[in-house]
């Protein structure tokens, strides 16, 4: 059961952006929203074409014609509507001129080019690597200055419009620079981390085909560094059979290149630049709205991922949406999101600086060269907007790490806490005197890749309660329905059922947003029949994001969403559904200093009548795992969930299988114990942990030899 204390509330929430922003509606609109709940309803209900409307005003975005329809009439939502038909825009330019610094949301760039030169001298980027105490700070005229070389360049080379280029590089300021070439000439980008094997790293090249790949020649993590070449190497003769690639960019990750004279179809940076004389001008390419811009991935940690496509447009509206409405980021706004660049929260990492604030680019461990080196930077640097995940939190309170007793945070505003569920304990946590000041806003959020923004999120006008989200993102149509009903299909797909007030459900979005994916690469048939498969086929016209969720018990202020895990990795054992979130969180209130990670799974073979849940527990260092252990775990589960959620079986395992990002993936699991052989995806950081679990598909057997001893 979810607690209605309320941990935080906004201490002044008529100044912020949504305040405003809801003035101004009521003024224009003669209405009279006054709540969050209001707002929301307003940006969802039958008058939503309005909202955008009215939030496309409100943002200034950067851009050239106009729109009659706001959304694309007589379209349904699996036909994938657009948005803003006759508006041209370019997403790099929108990164480079923004907000005017005094907060009066004027934009820098004018009609006829130029900009007020305010904001020129101002620091846009510090960037920050693993145990170097030296920061590299870059102003907003280096930044715009490097891009347009940059893409100049670009355009020497022939790179245009629709062009794919990819980075396999670190979270700096040359990866951005590249990012933002690549956009302001109207072409596709992609990133992946460097610590992505080669196997991983070519499962998403080979899809996408790009014209080049810029890539990091060295690695700094966890107390190590190396160069790449190697992987260069090996990437290259991958791509041997892509006639549109011409290789590989290798950028400096220290003051001295290394030398990649020797790597086939690999030239420097400055090699690459070499093509342009004097001071290029800064171009940009204006694009349509819906125009491809961004290709991200699926996690494919079974296979090979889904190469996903965002318009430029859409996530502009939606960053804009959620920088300004519900986050309040401003100039005055210091960002740092932890992230490496093969997942989506890089491009949260940089949206900041769509509203002229500065952001912070950490590369490598935050665990080096100590514990709180990381904390200590978040105090240095005033911080105000902090990004990381559950699992940073776990370490810390593991560790008896207290940030605030670590470093000033007295700046720090908000954090965020995305890729996993947060348990509740660590809400808790975060306001006790061991974790963060009471002043800063706990950001538990939920979206991801899919549409490279939010479901579930943050809000300044509605209390934080343990355990859940604030509620969802303004205009997306959030409903939970019914995970085991279903009626006829009356199209494609059945017909969803809303799930009973107070059942948890799949989260679905029952309208169109504008930063849902234009389509999956490359665009043909096949692609899109796996873009409706992946949303569209389990409800009728109905988005189905994979999540297993509930409404928060009500508390006055709205319809905040309880997050239990992924859909399919949900537990049902004897027809009892519950979310692997569940049994995580008693773990981490009650076994935090004995078990350091788990995972558990649903176990059901092919000749299983029902399903077993499975635990696995890695044990914390120095700790045993026991059969008076089990017996703990087992009771305190029985005792915070129900004798229903106990596990069948409690196993000790070694590690953990994580995606790169670290991630915890629990499908693998499932279908290794459930008797399936599986190919691991190059996403994971350890797949060779996969092979412990497969001698659990045979349990009753380990069992049984068990007793025997």
């Amino acid at each position: 059961m979810v607690s209605n204390q309320a941990l935080w509330e906004h201490p002044d929430k008529f100044s912020t952006h949504m305040a405003r922003f809801m003035r101004a509606v009521n003024v224009s609109r003669n209405l009279k929203l006054s709540t969050f709940q209001d707002l929301y309803s307003y940006s969802i209900g039958p008058q939503r074409e309005n909202f955008w409307d009215d939030a496309w005003k409100y943002f200034g975005i950067i851009h050239e014609g106009s729109y009659r329809h706001v959304i694309e009439p007589g379209k349904r939502m699996d036909q994938v509507p657009k948005f803003f038909t006759g508006v041209r825009l370019n997403f790099a330019e929108n990164i480079l001129f923004s907000s005017d610094p005094d907060g009066s949301g004027r934009n820098l760039r004018r009609e006829g080019g130029g900009t007020t030169g305010k904001q020129d001298a101002k620091v846009a980027l510090t960037e920050v690597r693993e145990g170097v105490t030296e920061v590299r700070n870059v102003t907003w005229a280096e930044l715009r200055a490097r891009v347009a070389r940059l893409s100049a360049a670009m355009r020497a080379r022939g790179v245009k419009k629709g062009d794919r280029v990819a980075v396999v590089a670190s979270n700096s300021v040359d990866t951005l620079v590249v990012f933002l070439a690549v956009t302001a000439l109207g072409g596709l980008f992609s990133s992946s981390s460097t610590d992505m094997g080669v196997k991983g790293i070519l499962d998403r090249l080979l899809q996408i085909t790009p014209v080049w790949l810029f890539m990091d020649d060295g690695f700094v993590y966890n107390g190590k560094t190396g160069d790449l070449r190697q992987k260069m190497a090996d990437v290259v003769k991958g791509m041997s059979d892509i006639k549109e690639f011409r290789g590989v960019v290798s950028m400096p990750r220290w003051r001295e290149p290394i030398d990649v004279s020797q790597v086939a179809k690999t030239i420097t940076l400055e090699h690459f630049q070499d093509v342009v004389k004097g001071t290029p001008e800064l171009k940009f390419e204006r694009v349509d709205f819906a125009d491809p811009f961004l290709v991200v991935y699926s996690s494919g940690t079974t296979g090979q991922p889904k190469c996903i496509v965002h318009s430029v447009g859409g996530v502009l509206t939606s960053a804009f949406k959620e920088g300004l409405l519900h986050r309040d980021i401003g100039p005055t706004t210091v960002a740092l999101q932890y992230t490496t660049t093969g997942w989506i929260m890089y491009l949260t990492s940089i949206l900041s600086l769509l509203h002229g604030a500065r952001a912070v680019l950490y590369d490598g461990s935050p665990f080096q060269p100590d514990p709180i080196a990381f904390v200590k930077l978040i105090g240095e640097q005033h911080v105000t907007k902090l990004g990381v995940s559950p699992r940073y939190f776990s370490t810390l309170m593991a560790a008896g790490i207290s940030p605030q007793q670590t470093t000033d945070l007295s700046h720090l505003k908000s954090v965020t806490s995305t890729g996993m569920v947060l348990p509740t304990a660590l809400f808790h946590w975060f306001y006790s005197p061991q974790g963060f000041p009471r002043h800063v806003q706990l950001a538990n959020i939920s979206g991801g890749t899919d549409l490279a923004g939010c479901f579930a999120m943050e809000n300044p006008h509605v209390p934080l309660r343990p355990g859940g989200t604030m509620g969802p993102s303004l205009g997306t149509k959030v409903e939970i329905f019914d995970a085991t009903r279903e009626t006829p299909a009356a199209g494609p797909a059945p017909q969803g059922i809303p799930a009973p007030a107070g059942e948890p459900g799949e989260l679905v979005a029952t309208a169109s947003f504008p930063n849902m994916p234009v389509m999956f690469w490359p665009g043909d048939a096949a692609a899109q029949r796996k873009y409706f498969d992946a949303y569209f086929a389990r409800f009728d016209n109905v988005w189905t994001h994979g999540d297993f969720v509930e409404r928060m018990a009500p508390g006055g202020d709205g319809a905040g969403l309880v997050f239990h895990g992924r859909a399919d990795g949900v537990l049902n054992p004897s027809g009892v559904r519950f979310g692997s979130a569940e049994i995580y969180n008693v773990l981490e209130q009650r076994f935090s200093g004995v078990v350091q990670d788990s995972v558990v799974v649903g176990q059901r073979r092919p000749a299983d009548q029902d399903e077993k849940v499975m635990l696995f527990l890695k044990m914390a260092e120095g700790k045993r795992f026991t059969e008076a252990l089990v017996a703990e775990v087992k009771k305190a589960i029985a005792e915070e969930c129900s004798k229903r959620h106990v596990p069948a079986y409690v196993f000790e395992t070694p590690e953990i299988p994580t995606t790169v990002n670290l991630k915890k993936v629990e499908l693998p699991v499932k279908q290794i114990v459930s008797g399936k052989v599986i190919k691991p995806s190059g996403t994971l950081l350890n797949p060779e942990s996969l092979q412990y679990y497969y001698q659990f598909a045979k349990v009753e057997e380990l069992v049984k030899a068990k007793s025997k001893l």
